[in-house]
């Protein structure tokens, strides 16, 4: 049984409002946040999965912990862009965190999404990370295609926010699981704000154990719907992207979904 704790802290590291408990902490804070406030989880456990409320506007987070303190820094001027407009603002706030049930860490899901996923080497699993993000702008960054967001019609500001590889012909991203996971079903939903956007005809998925998959696509705003199964993988990679021959240079990503289990479910 985890102890958890969830709490709002300032620039300088000082406690605002804190809640505690013992598989689970729900923590109702009531003043705006301010720049440099973080939100700071901690548990006893980890490598074990837990359901985190960020913030009221977004989804829970079934999320795979491998440290014991977790720092989420609220997103302030353009980087709050990305996200719900509604998000992170007024001055009452409910975030939570409990120990996940077994019937949700066994079941068939979606396995990439993570709405609280961030930059750099959280600890908080799955993770994307990618070789170019356009202009390092919050609205064309990897996080985009993990966070269940697939309003793909148009680009910029949520809810059109993307992965976009600023033209860069060997541009990747990475999902990473953080433990092994078995999955048979990968779709991704490709930017389709036509004319503006380009799209890919062709991709390359490789896998963490040295196996890889071409799979072709079309111009479209549907899902483009992959029938591939692979077990005990850690991470997978999407790259070798070939664009169409159009007029545009911009494709980009709005969201990777990859359907399965933990290994040996």
């Amino acid at each position: 049984m985890s102890e958890v704790s969830i709490a709002v802290r300032d620039m300088m590291g000082s406690a605002k409002a804190e809640a505690t408990g013992s598989r689970q902490a729900v923590l109702v804070f009531e003043q705006e946040y301010q720049p440099g406030d973080t939100i700071n989880i901690s548990v006893s456990d980890i490598n074990k999965h837990y359901v985190i409320r960020i913030d009221d506007t977004m989804d829970e987070a079934l999320v795979y912990l491998t440290k014991p303190y977790i720092l989420y820094v609220i997103p302030f001027e353009e980087k709050r862009i990305s996200y719900n407009p509604k998000s992170f603002t007024g001055n009452r706030h409910y975030l939570t965190i409990r120990e996940a049930e077994d019937f949700e860490i066994k079941g068939y899901r979606n396995l990439a999404k993570n709405v609280m996923d961030q930059h750099g080497d959280p600890g908080c699993y799955p993770h994307v990370f990618a070789n170019v993000e356009t202009r390092g702008e919050a609205v064309f960054a990897a996080r985009n295609a993990i966070d269940g967001v697939i309003a793909n019609a148009s680009h910029g500001a949520w809810p059109y926010e993307s992965w976009g590889i600023n033209m860069q012909d060997d541009a990747e991203v990475t999902l990473a699981f953080g433990r092994p996971v078995d999955f048979d079903r990968i779709v991704l939903y490709t930017r389709a704000d036509f004319p503006h956007d380009n799209w890919w005809v062709k991709a390359t998925f490789t896998f963490s154990d040295g196996t890889t998959e071409v799979v072709e696509m079309e111009k479209s705003d549907k899902a483009h719907v992959f029938q591939i199964e692979r077990k005990n993988i850690t991470w997978m990679k999407l790259g070798s992207l070939i664009k169409a021959d159009d007029p545009s240079p911009f494709p980009a990503l709005s969201q990777i979904a990859v359907f399965g289990t933990e290994s040996g479910q």
